[in-house]
């Protein structure tokens, strides 16, 4: 290998390792095909060298950072489609039954926004033009009074690593 082919591979092992790290201490998982990882993995440090930050590289980034804040990873639909489908989009992350081999990974449909409603739901805020009320509901961990809004509690409480069965609606 030249020396910036090394630098890239030391890069790429890098970030590796610390996705798995603030991953696991968080309560998510990596996808146990370490290949595919790597290859994933150069994708998201093509895309910040190219653009300056990690979107997603399953996804076709603008270029431009407020346009792609929902796709730089881990993204804005990594939850949902865990929840869903047992991985995210492009399969980086993995539910705990993946990685114990109870689910298999199969494909997740795009659950991104076509770039028109982005750019309204942008406009309209958080709150959206439904009087106020959150667009989410908030779930509260029962343990330690972590509050997320989201269509459903996490897997794992990131805080306390209590399961999602801890977690009650608090909004």
């Amino acid at each position: 290998m030249t020396a910036p082919e090394e630098l890239r591979a030391e890069r790429v092992r890098e970030l590796i390792e610390r996705l798995a790290r603030d991953a696991e201490s968080s309560g998510y998982h990596l996808n146990p095909d370490g290949e595919f990882v790597e290859s994933l993995v150069r994708g998201l440090a093509a895309n910040e060298d190219r653009y300056g930050y990690p979107s997603c590289p399953c996804r076709l980034a603008s270029g431009e950072r407020d346009e792609d804040l929902d796709i730089i990873c881990p993204c804005y639909y990594r939850d949902p489609d865990l929840t869903d489908h047992g991985a995210c989009y492009c399969a980086l992350y993995v539910s705990a039954d993946v990685v114990s081999g109870g689910r298999e990974i199969r494909p997740v449909p795009e659950r991104r926004p076509p770039a028109s409603e982005r750019a309204q739901e942008k406009s309209e805020g958080r709150l959206g033009g439904d009087g106020g009320r959150l667009a989410y509901p908030v779930w509260r961990c029962d343990v330690c009074g972590y509050l997320c809004a989201r269509v459903s509690p996490p897997e794992v409480c990131p805080i306390c690593k209590a399961k999602r069965d801890r977690f009650s609606r608090f909004a």
